[in-house]
């Protein structure tokens, strides 16, 4: 009994009205009036302290919150008052002093007047004031002694389904159970004759007929209009599919309540109609609402007729075999509600309420396993052809660990049934399929959001398309735009998941996040308490964080940066700035969960100082370096770089070193502090284009011109070689009878200089060669002239080799 009032209670009234001014009320300034402290007072007197087993916790502990609000109204209200009258008393000038002529008769009754009502409003101010505090106190002894009942009635053992004592007890008070049934049955009975025998049986069975039209053909034509409307009216695209699948479980929903409704509609009207009817309608009514709602949902994600209207990406074969467990899981849900709200209203004995929690939660972890059973991996299809099958799509995470945790959450509601513990497993079992709900709910609001964004601000919808054109936004600012309201939508639809999530247990968001600790028992350190729920507090706050952190910074590269028109070695910077201050964040808040203030954190740090000058000094230094080269950007990800003999592209900037990979494919670990103390060339920081720079020597007695045109023409033919600048080749001097051909060419990358160095070299020497000129010494390679006379073996005969300083070596 204690758990069902814990669960099914709802909340009261926000605030007793006895002894407060009426509702509409208003004070002589036009403000609403308030009520008295003195009937705070004992509105607050009236909660119990202690919570008694029938005692609906919730509705007191909001009764107390009530108080505590009006309280704090009434305290500010006398706070301005009180102010008022300051001023007014400033305005008479200071009271007059011993011996001092007195004030006039007027002035002086003015001010004991305004010093009266001051110290009768100081004392109301005050005792609101304390009024609240003890608000907010017996507000915190009721969730405390809540949590405490809670906890007891969850952990209550009860004898075992298997054993004959459960049995026992059941058939030994269904008589009983059966008698308070049969009353309401007969009450039922007797409000359905007298409603038929009046002049109101016409109203009655039209309400009723009406009801089950509507919960037959309602949604049948809600789905054959939308399947209608939706193509005309809706944009193309996701929205679309999102919207549909939104208003077909809004109207199927609302239908089905309506239904319900309008079939009690006409009996609440007649005499006989008491109280246990009545609640009887309303648990009817919101049992048959959310059963809608599950049943809808289910079958419009899933949407096993319309594969092109499905949301998940899951399979035609997978849609089928799941499309029946949303109408099992809303009827089991439905039925366990509504006989745990029949048994509240006739007073049904322990061992009736005790059955039902055991049976439905078996009956929903059964569901819920066979459900499970078709969501283990697919079998890779073999294709007609003979050709090897391709491996199904590997589904998100996120789903994988759903589906994880409803599984041991089954196989645990099952074993805490069979071993006695029925309250917790009801209360696991409930809490299972309102989880499902929710996620599922949270997965149509997600796409639905999403969708809208795109379609609403993206350049790629008709109204972005509409504001590019007429306010001139640039269509990337548009897309940025869109995906920052659809991620600050998810952060937003993620909280009250959560909330949610809380709700079937009672827990408000206050409750969540209150600080303070049920275990007695700590390890002290001095003045460091390590207290149990501290350190888990503090390693749920690192792994969150740190998960929160890998979130951002993957939709930040997965999602925000395509749509942006920053460099990668920027969008790498951020990323990699962003996870050094959110981990420091998150370290921070963990230490300060654990109770570690700022100042022993400064204390640390100073006492490491000493550390940190003899030993930790490189690391701090290139510690310091990264965030300056992270900052400044004098070297990004992407950059060729030549920083003594090392020259390659810059791969990453870790917080310590840089990771730079050589033309072999090797990497080179270079500390951070290097690029900051050292010269470093950067070939690609300002986009300049690469250069090809060779230096020809040849002898005095070559055709210069000719030199140069062959020259000039092997660097035009290269392909790698750039038009502007175009090429040139200088005569840079003559030196020791040598001419110095100077040629220069760019191209557009400087990583290609040295493949098209070694082309254009290979040309320029074939081309020499056909036209029967050569170079000289010093150059690495030798073009010998031909030479028409001679004898094999002696110098200068074509086919001999001469080496520089040989009498018949050219130059």
């Amino acid at each position: 009994m204690a758990l069902a009032m814990l669960l099914l209670s709802a909340p009261g009234p926000a605030l007793a009205q006895d002894g407060a001014t009426a509702a509409g009320a208003t004070a002589e300034d036009g403000r609403p009036a308030l009520p008295s402290v003195d009937d705070l007072r004992k509105q607050l007197d009236a909660i119990p302290r202690k919570l008694a087993e029938d005692d609906d916790g919730r509705k007191l502990l909001d009764e107390a919150a009530a108080i505590g609000t009006a309280a704090d109204q009434v305290a500010a209200r006398r706070t301005e008052e009180l102010a008022d009258i300051d001023s007014r008393l400033a305005g008479l000038g200071p009271a007059p002093e011993k011996g001092a002529p007195a004030d006039a008769p007027d002035v002086a009754e003015q001010r004991a007047s305004l010093a009266k009502q001051r110290s009768a409003v100081d004392s109301e101010l005050k005792l609101a004031r304390l009024v609240s505090v003890d608000a907010d106190q017996r507000g915190n002894e009721l969730i405390r002694q809540r949590r405490e009942q809670f906890q007891a009635a969850l952990t209550a053992r009860t004898d075992s389904p298997l054993g004959r004592p459960f049995w026992r007890n059941l058939s030994t008070a269904a008589p009983l159970d059966a008698a308070r049934l049969q009353g309401l049955g007969r009450e039922l009975r007797q409000s359905v004759s007298s409603t038929l025998a009046s002049d109101r049986r016409g109203g009655f069975i039209a309400s009723l007929a009406a009801a089950l039209l509507i919960a037959l053909l309602g949604p049948w034509l809600a789905e054959r209009l939308l399947v209608r409307v939706a193509p005309a009216r809706l944009p193309s695209g996701r929205l679309r599919r999102s919207l549909r699948a939104a208003a077909t479980v809004v109207i199927n929903t609302l239908l089905i309540g309506l239904a319900a409704q309008l079939a009690w509609s006409v009996l609440k009207a007649s005499d006989g109609f008491g109280e246990s009817l009545d609640a009887l309608a309303k648990a009817s009514v919101q049992v048959t609402l959310f059963g809608a709602f599950v049943v809808s949902l289910g079958q419009t994600l899933l949407s096993r007729k319309r594969s092109s209207w499905r949301l998940p990406g899951v399979s035609d074969e997978l849609a089928e075999r799941l499309s029946p467990y949303p109408w099992w899981i809303a009827a089991g849900a439905a039925i366990n509600g509504l006989v745990t709200e029949v048994n509240a209203i006739i007073g049904a004995s322990l061992a009736a309420e005790v059955t039902v929690h055991a049976l439905s939660a078996l009956l929903i972890s059964a569901v819920v396993m066979l459900a499970l059973r078709h969501l283990r991996a697919p079998a890779p299809v073999a294709q007609e052809d003979g050709a090897q099958a391709e491996p199904a799509p590997p589904r998100p995470l996120w789903v994988g660990l759903l589906v994880a945790c409803a599984a041991m959450a089954s196989i645990a509601t099952i074993a805490l049934a069979v071993t006695g513990y029925v309250a917790l497993a009801g209360t696991l079992a409930r809490q299972m399929v309102w989880t499902g709900v929710v996620f599922a709910t949270t997965y149509l609001l997600f796409q639905l959001g999403d969708d809208l964004c795109e379609a609403l601000l993206s350049s790629k919808g008709s109204f972005g398309t509409r504001l590019n054109q007429g306010l001139g936004i640039e269509g990337r600012l548009l897309d940025q735009a869109s995906v920052l309201v659809s991620g600050l939508l998810r952060v937003a639809l993620l909280f009250y998941m959560v909330i949610a999530l809380l709700a079937p247990l009672g827990t408000g968001p206050d409750e969540v996040f209150r600080r303070g600790s049920t275990v007695n028992h700590s390890l002290k350190v001095g003045d460091f308490t390590m207290a149990p729920q501290a350190l888990f507090t503090a390693f749920a706050v690192i792994v969150t964080g740190l998960i929160v952190i890998r979130v951002i910074k993957r939709w930040l590269t997965d999602r925000y940066f395509p749509n942006t028109s920053l460099e990668p070695g920027m969008r790498s910077s951020i990323t990699t700035l962003l996870g050094y201050v959110g981990g420091i964040f998150v370290v921070a808040v963990a230490l300060a969960g654990l109770g570690i203030s700022v100042e022993r954190i400064a204390w640390v740090a100073s006492a490491l100082s000493v550390g940190i000058g003899f030993g930790l000094q490189a690391i701090v230094q290139n510690f310091i370096s990264g965030l300056i080269l992270l900052a400044e950007r004098p070297v990004k990800v992407g950059d060729w770089v030549v920083l003594g003999d090392t020259e390659g592209d810059v791969r990453r900037v870790n917080v310590r070193a840089t990771e730079i990979q050589l033309g072999d494919r090797s990497t080179v670990i270079v500390p951070n502090s290097e690029f900051i103390t050292k010269t470093v060339r950067n070939m690609t920081l300002a986009g300049a284009p690469g250069r090809v720079l060779l230096r020809l020597p040849a002898p005095l007695d070559t055709d210069a011109e000719r030199m140069r045109t062959l020259i000039l023409e092997a660097f035009r033919a290269h392909e790698g070689i750039l038009d502007t600048p175009e090429p040139l080749v200088q005569l840079e001097g003559i030196a020791n009878g040598t001419l110095t051909f100077l040629a220069i060419g760019y191209v557009g990358n400087p990583r290609n200089a040295g493949g098209v160095r070694s082309d254009v070299l290979f040309s320029i020497l074939a081309s020499l060669k056909g036209a029967g000129l050569y170079l000289s010494p010093p150059a690495t390679t030798s073009v010998a002239a031909p030479v028409v006379t001679g004898t094999p073996g002696t110098p200068g005969t074509p086919g001999t080799p001469t080496m520089p300083g040989d009498p018949a070596s050219p130059g």
